[in-house]
């Protein structure tokens, strides 16, 4: 292990491993974003109109 960190320098490749893992998470979240299901902005008015069906669906309570 020591041969290999001769060879890279560990500032360098800590610097990309984080730059690419901050990519990755980017990436993850913006590809989650553009789906129905898990779109968390924009996924009350979803959830709203779900719950509004189930709502219609229920009998009527007696008072």
């Amino acid at each position: 292990m020591h041969k290999i960190w001769m060879i890279f320098d560990p500032r360098r490749i800590l610097v990309a491993n984080a730059i690419f893992l901050f990519t990755l998470a980017i990436l993850i979240h913006f590809i989650l974003l553009s789906t129905a299901k898990y779109n968390w902005i924009e996924g009350d008015s979803m959830a709203g109109a779900s719950t509004a069906q189930h709502m219609e669906a229920l009998p009527a309570s007696r008072s």
